[in-house]
């Protein structure tokens, strides 16, 4: 940094030109970053003391969609303009322990899950991958191989905590072909339009407040003959399956939480956003309403898990 006293000479002047400038993003990533660690959206990703919980920076125009002044947090009625935040202590909470969570939660199945949505992701070299709500990285260490050298992958989540998370395991994983974006799902604020061939989002839309508006954010953002892949729970097929799985989530999960994370309050909201996320036909006809064309949807696990997959044409 120049001491302002000095003079300034031509060594250390400044050259806006020289800026690296992301192909997705409305503004430069700063100087000099490294491939595969750049960090985004004003003066990008943060250390957060411990015990705190990082505050979400919304874009402009998030919560403006079709949602009224009051929501739903799992069973609980709250502003819809403070949903956003408590969503945010739920993973901040949770982030250091989600990925074994997930494993005890799943018995492992969660991993076929996303295998499933790979497959049906169509991904190929040299393409852009937006993984949004991405959290610790899953799908975009995938992506990141299959699109290689030529391609590009970003990875975002509007909770500080986990994208850390994921930063950290990706960059561990030699992925230099990835960027990390703080990024709120309503508005997709950063991204430009037609920016991605491929769009995934991953057991993250049933906690976005304005659903609608994500849907139409991720249209705007997805290039022209591109897809949309929406991995959420949905709801049994079975109804005897249904009651047992009912049983199982607000018993077992609770207090899976409670010992491995020290969270069971965290583990009971998951449990209840699960039942209030739309089922499979209701989300269906929402990505047909924000454009989407040819949408289909695939149950797993008898449907608690549905794969949901729209085109831009």
């Amino acid at each position: 940094m120049s001491n302002e006293n000095q003079q300034p000479t031509p060594e250390v002047e400044q050259k806006p030109s020289s800026d690296k400038v992301s192909p997705f993003l409305s503004s430069p990533l700063p100087q000099g970053t490294p491939q595969g660690q750049q960090q985004t959206l004003q003066q990008g990703l943060t250390s957060t003391p411990t015990g705190s919980v990082p505050k979400y920076n919304l874009p402009r125009g998030a919560n403006t969609g079709n949602v009224g002044e009051t929501t739903h947090f799992g069973y609980q009625t709250v502003s819809s303009d403070d949903k956003a935040q408590k969503v945010a202590e739920v993973f901040h909470s949770v982030a250091s322990k989600y990925d074994i969570m997930n494993d005890l939660m799943s018995f492992g199945i969660h991993r076929l899950w996303k295998r499933f949505a790979i497959n049906m992701s169509g991904v190929r070299r040299g393409q852009h991958v937006l993984d949004i709500a991405g959290g610790t990285g899953d799908l975009a260490k995938v992506f990141s191989r299959e699109v290689g050298p030529q391609g590009h992958v970003v990875l975002s989540d509007i909770n500080e905590s986990m994208l850390n998370v994921g930063r950290d395991r990706l960059i561990d994983a030699g992925c230099t072909n990835v960027d990390f974006v703080l990024a709120n799902a309503e508005t997709l604020e950063p991204f430009a339009d037609n920016s991605f061939d491929l769009l995934t989002i991953s057991f993250g839309l049933r906690n976005v407040t304005d659903k609608d508006a994500a849907l139409q954010a991720m249209y705007r953002v997805l290039k022209p003959g591109g897809r949309l892949l929406v991995l959420e729970f949905s709801k049994p097929v079975f109804e005897p399956f249904s009651k047992l799985y009912d049983f199982y989530s607000f018993t077992a999960l609770p207090i899976m939480g409670k010992l491995v994370a020290n969270d069971a309050e965290s583990y009971k909201y998951l449990a209840e956003s699960i039942r209030m996320h739309p089922d499979q036909r209701t989300l269906k006809g929402m990505m047909e309403n924000a454009g989407f064309q040819s949408c289909d949807y695939h149950n797993l696990t008898g449907g608690i898990v549905a794969v949901h997959r729209g085109f831009k044409l």
